[in-house]
């Protein structure tokens, strides 16, 4: 079946399994800013590159799009929570959490599976949202087990879950 209706295309998007992510990064006033990203890949082995987008009307757009570094903090499988808290609008979403500083004073997340900091090498315009490119300069691997989204649910070992 094909079809234009956004809602539609939504769930064929979904079909395919992603990673969930928060990125994170400090807007002009030096604040900490961080959402939930579900669209996050890797780019280039040499130079390390990797991208994710946000959505053209995100309350975090400014923050992003004029940010010089970022990092994204790739969830572990029991992180659920934390995506919810990052992907909601407002609100302090740092509060209780002890970050880390990473590369430029970024907030790095307490807990995650990967994450990589990262500056900025290229935006581009696609659509409803604005593509971020990044360099990475510094990432850690925990070998812990992504947190996956599929069909508008997250997955745990193999098995849905809401």
């Amino acid at each position: 079946m094909t079809s234009n209706e956004p809602e539609e295309t939504r769930m064929a998007f979904g079909c395919f399994p992603t990673g969930v992510a928060v990125a994170t990064t400090l807007d002009s006033q030096g604040r900490r800013v961080g959402m939930t990203i579900s669209s996050f890949n890797s780019v280039s082995l040499d130079p390390p590159l990797v991208l994710w987008s946000i959505a053209n009307d995100s309350l975090s757009y400014d923050a992003f799009a004029n940010a010089e570094h970022f990092a994204v903090n790739v969830l572990a499988e029991h992180q659920q929570e934390l995506s919810d808290r990052f992907a909601a609008r407002g609100g302090d979403k740092f509060a209780g959490l002890e970050c880390k500083e990473g590369l430029k004073g970024i907030p790095i997340l307490p807990e995650f599976a990967a994450c990589f900091e990262c500056s900025t090498e290229h935006h581009y315009p696609g659509g409803d949202h604005l593509i971020i490119v990044g360099r990475v300069h510094r990432f850690q691997d925990r070998e812990l087990d992504p947190l996956i989204f599929y069909r508008s649910q997250f997955l745990g070992k193999g098995e849905p879950r809401s």
